[in-house]
Parts: C-alpha cells; structure tokens; sequence
C-alpha cells in the first residue's frame, strides 16, 4: 500500500510520531493532480508524496469518494503522528500553523498538469520546457477534460489553483482548461505566473479572471540586471508593464495580489527592493521563499545563501535584519512574510 522507497526519497521517517494534536485540513480537502495524472491528498506532492490514485485509469470521484489510500493518510493525520509527512519541508508543520481540523468536501483543487513555461529560470529547469503536440501535450489536454468533467458536476465552493508547475499562459493545456471551465459561480480560481504573458492573454479567458481569488507573480528579482539574469527569457520592462496590468485589474475584481521572490546568491541584496516594489504596485503580500534544491544546480551550495559556511551568508543576515520590521506588517502595505528563512 505505501511506497517506503517512496518516503525514503524524501528522507521521511515513517515510523515517527510527531505528536501534534491539531488536525491538518489538507489532506481532507485537497487534491493535487500531477503531469501524470497522479493525484495527492496535500498541496505539495513533496510534503506528502503518496499517490492516492491516478486521473489516467479513474475518474476523479472514484479517487476522491474510494480511494482507501486517501482515508489512510488521513488517518496518519488524525492520530497526530504526522508519519508521512515531511516535517522538514512542509512549512505548516516547520511554522507550528498545522490546523483548521478535517472537513467533510474538497475545497481546493491544485492543478500541475503541464510543465510548459516561456522562461527557464536556473533556479527551476536547466532548459526550456515547452509542449504544444505530442503524447505530453496530448495527456495534458486529457486531464484538463477529465476536470472540467468533475468540475460540471461540482455543486460545492471550489477553489482551483492553477500553476506552480508551469506558467498558465505559456501553457497551451492550462489555456486548454481555462478556455473550456465550466461558467459557475461556486467555482474560484487562483494563479501563480510569471507574469510575462498577462497582459496579452487574460481577457482570452475573462471568466478565470473575473473569479479569480488570488495572483501570484513569480519575480526573482527587483532590478533590471539581477531580474533578467535570473529569469532567463524575461525583460525587465515587460514585467513592469504586466505588474501594471494585473494592478489595474485588482482594483477592478479585488483579488489577493502576491509576489513571490526566491532569495539566492544573486538577489538577497534586493529584498528590501522587492517589498517597495510590492508596495509599488499595491500588492497585498510579498513572499520572501527560501531557494530549493531541485537538482538543477551542479553546484547547489553555491547559490544557497542560507548556509551558515556560504561566504556571504553573514551579509545576508544583515540584511535580513534591516527587513525584519517590516515583515508582518498589517497596513496599507504589504504584509511580507519570509516563512523559510532563518533569522
């Protein structure tokens, strides 16, 4: 039933008991869903990477209402054992917010359906990833039917997440998707982009945008020279022009507006610079995220500002503590956030 060598993979202890007497949601009331058509009882497939069943040979009622592997997580949850969870990168449990209790209904739907994007950033892939034909675009597209499937019988509140995997825009299986939602007003949507392609396809899918719940914005930098070096394939001013559109558009839908920024090497110097950008542009948060190692790097250690033997690692925290009061702030601002870094 569970894949030990699985948990190993990610160095999970599946025999511990972590002992926490709050119950996670997550595992109640989300789904992931994989490029393969796996599907996951969490947001993250790395902080509880057993499959539950998989879109390609099952229907995604079937896995929710049938599979025993999704009440048996669940149970490890329960008990307050936390044994298939990663304690050491799921950050509800690094940050002690596990809670919320089970609920009875899926209310957040996590797409990761297509890998597709228009950048290749080092920090994420070692090229360009792009299916527009082919047995991975063509599986893709089969997804993205199968959910909107699930999702015309769909009669509860539902939030579906689209991205973190791919860029939404770039994706022509995630504008598949968006193209072919059904039109229901107890469906919301939130997006993660890199923000490039806004502005020109939004109002291609103006249902998504006008229910749209949250925007999040990956931009790794807040300068024309750190942003074009560590976003392979983006300009500077383009980012800017979108930023302005998605601006204007909050204003107009009110959706939660976020930037996300992955501290390394080449860009801890301008956190400060990215909070003032957030605040720019009237984002509601800003997300200071620590960088993680997903194999692309040849030499890791070299971008990974956090540890303590980096030669700059000491610079970074000075200027981590020039940010400090400003993280948490609950104003006009930003609320920034750094739930991964180490003060």
């Amino acid at each position: 039933m569970i894949n030990e060598r699985l948990f190993n993979r990610y160095n999970i202890d599946i025999t511990k008991n972590l002992q926490i007497k709050n119950v996670c949601s997550r595992p109640y009331d989300t789904i992931l869903i994989d490029k393969m058509g796996s599907c996951y009882a969490c947001e993250c497939q790395s902080w509880l990477p057993q499959s539950i069943g998989n879109l390609q040979i099952q229907s995604l009622k079937d896995i929710i209402d049938n599979s025993k592997l999704r009440k048996y997580l669940q149970s490890s949850v329960s008990d307050g054992t936390y044994r298939y969870c990663n304690e050491h990168q799921c950050s509800y449990i690094r940050l002690g917010k596990v809670g919320q209790g089970a609920v009875p209904k899926i209310k957040h739907l996590r797409l990761a359906i297509d890998d597709s994007c228009n950048l290749r950033c080092p920090s994420c892939r070692k090229s360009l990833i792009f299916h527009k034909e082919g047995s991975a675009y063509d599986l893709g597209v089969r997804l993205a039917n199968k959910i909107n499937e699930w999702l015309e019988d769909c009669v509860d509140p539902m939030q579906v997440h689209i991205g973190s995997d791919g860029d939404p825009f770039a994706s022509h299986v995630y504008r598949h998707f968006m193209e072919n939602t059904p039109i229901k007003e107890n469906i919301k949507y939130s997006l993660l982009t890199n923000g490039l392609m806004f502005k020109d396809f939004h109002n291609k899918v103006p249902w998504v945008i006008e229910n749209l719940k949250e925007l999040g914005v990956s931009i790794d930098g807040a300068s024309k020279e750190t942003y074009e070096k560590l976003r392979l394939g983006g300009r500077w001013d383009k980012i800017n022009e979108n930023l302005k559109c998605m601006s204007d558009l909050k204003e107009k839908y009110n959706f939660r507006f976020i930037l996300h920024f992955v501290v390394q090497k080449d860009n801890y110097h301008e956190m400060e610079d990215i909070i003032q950008l957030g605040k720019d542009y009237n984002a509601d948060r800003v997300w200071l995220n620590k960088i993680e190692d997903w194999n692309v790097y040849s030499d890791f250690k070299e971008v990974n500002i956090f540890n303590a033997t980096h030669p700059l690692h000491n610079d970074y925290k000075k200027q981590l503590q020039k940010i400090k009061p400003r993280l948490g702030f609950t104003g006009k601002a930003p609320i920034v956030e750094a739930p991964t870094l180490n003060i």
